[in-house]
């Protein structure tokens, strides 16, 4: 069975936004979406340690603080560093996917430029999690 995830979207880009809030209304998906427009507002969101998200979806390439450094902040945290967190990216960059890995991430994905791939990406990474079982600290 399929549970219902709260979901951090961090993502700068209002048009990736509202493709990807598109694709979960066209599937029918249930799960919560908080969105973050950057890394500051997202560690701003997750300091209520009350309303942790299930999973993290984040962008790379941010204003403020970006990708890899919000994931540093976020895997030092004794709280925060269990959260799941997918990379959703337009970088195929060898050197970000490894550094990311190295940081602790859980995937690494990179965002086709066709709709249609991207919700099959997206529709394979929601269920994903959505059967995990996932530690709430």
């Amino acid at each position: 069975m399929q549970k219902k995830l709260t979901i951090l979207l961090i993502e700068d880009d209002q048009i990736e936004i509202m493709k990807f809030n598109r694709i979960l209304t066209k599937i029918d998906s249930e799960h919560e979406i908080i969105e973050a427009n950057n890394g500051e507002d997202a560690l701003n969101i997750l300091s209520n340690k009350e309303a942790l998200p299930s999973l993290i979806l984040l962008d790379l390439n941010m204003p403020k603080v970006n990708g890899i450094e919000f994931l540093k902040i976020l895997k030092n945290g004794e709280a925060l560093k269990y959260i799941p967190t997918v990379i959703l990216t337009t970088s195929n960059n060898y050197k970000d996917m490894l550094e990311c890995y190295k940081i602790g991430i859980a995937g690494y994905m990179v965002k086709p430029l066709k709709y249609e791939d991207y919700k099959n990406k997206l529709i394979k990474v929601l269920s994903y999690w959505s059967v995990n079982e996932l530690i709430s600290v």
